[in-house]
């Protein structure tokens, strides 16, 4: 029995986002970490469009990768991180971190020991297409949409004011 295409795609892509998000956890560099935290959304929205969800996936990479992740940089970059004026953490609150990191695996470990996966099926869905969820808004969901259209504008109308108070 031989693997298929999409099974090494996802195999390489979950492998590339459990390594880069191994990364973002113990890279002592904070910018090497951000960086590993964008390889691991990169990944992510691979998985996205593995799911036949590209404007997701999209969606994912410019709000994700595009504008937290520069803004991350940003706030590093003007921190000034120096290991110098770092305070030294105790023994005993590395000790408690271990053992509370222990804890929660013991816990998720045996709430999911009797969980049931549930079959795939290999049929093609269009239910993530740009065309059917542009339909699905401007149709069955267009008074939610227009709301939520008028709660952004109203939000840059109230960030432009509060900008020009002097």
């Amino acid at each position: 029995m031989g693997m298929s295409i999409q099974q090494i795609i996802f195999m390489v892509l979950s492998f590339v986002a459990l390594v880069s998000a191994l990364g973002v956890v113990l890279s002592k560099n904070p910018v090497t970490s951000v960086l590993c935290l964008i390889v691991t959304f990169f990944a992510i929205a691979g998985h996205y469009i593995m799911l036949n969800a590209q404007f997701l996936a999209v969606v994912h990479i410019i709000v994700y990768a595009g504008a937290i992740m520069v803004l991350f940089l940003y706030v590093m970059m003007l921190m000034n991180l120096n290991s110098d004026i770092e305070p030294h953490k105790r023994n005993w609150l590395k000790y408690a971190g271990a053992i509370s990191g222990g804890a929660l695996l013991v816990v998720l470990v045996a709430a999911l020991r009797d969980a049931s996966v549930p079959a795939l099926s290999e049929t093609a869905t269009e239910i993530g297409l740009i065309h059917n969820l542009g339909k699905l808004l401007f149709t069955q969901y267009v008074v939610p949409f227009e709301i939520s259209s008028i709660l952004f504008l109203s939000a840059m109308v109230g960030a432009v004011v509060i900008g020009k108070k002097d």
